[in-house]
């Protein structure tokens, strides 16, 4: 099963559109997944009119209108993979033992909001992922997304890739 993971897109605010290539993973992909901060509800009706399964949520730039359609906390399961999907996790320093306590029957966690890429492991086994932004790189060297697939209850090739500037 291929995933695709996505947050902090913020559409149309930090730009008019995703890039290119994001639109065909959405397409190629089994699942997408958004960590939040969509902005405007135009763009998820978009992806959900291409994404064979969407997974998302809604972040702390998020509306009320996409907040009725997005819960806070999305839950998965995935051939047999708990996934578990935020926006905000809080503050770096901490974040794997309070995120391992908060989600302790979890696989893996897709969190967004830093636009900063991360990928750790607790110490009870929770994958700790941000795919970073897409839209918005900060202060990163690119914009970025990731992609995994999932097979038998485990994660597989998790890729983070950096889109050109624009």
């Amino acid at each position: 099963m291929r995933v695709l993971v996505l947050s902090d897109t913020h559409v149309p605010d930090r730009a008019r559109d995703l890039p290119a290539p994001v639109w065909r993973e959405i397409a190629e992909a089994d699942v997408t997944i958004h960590a939040g901060d969509w902005v405007e509800e135009g763009l998820l009706d978009r992806i959900e009119a291409v994404a064979g399964r969407l997974v998302a949520v809604h972040g702390n730039n998020d509306g009320p209108a996409l907040r009725r359609r997005l819960p806070e906390v999305a839950r998965v399961e995935l051939d047999g993979l708990h996934v578990a999907v935020v926006h905000e996790t809080g503050q770096a320093r901490g974040r794997e033992r309070r995120c391992g306590r908060l989600f302790p029957d979890t696989d893996v966690l897709v969190f967004g909001h830093s636009h900063i890429p991360w990928d750790s492991e607790t110490e009870n086994g929770l994958r700790l992922l941000n795919p970073g932004s897409p839209t918005d790189r900060r202060r990163q060297p690119a914009a970025t997304y990731l992609t995994m697939e999932v097979a038998a209850a485990r994660l597989h090739d998790v890729r983070l890739h950096a889109l050109p500037r624009r």
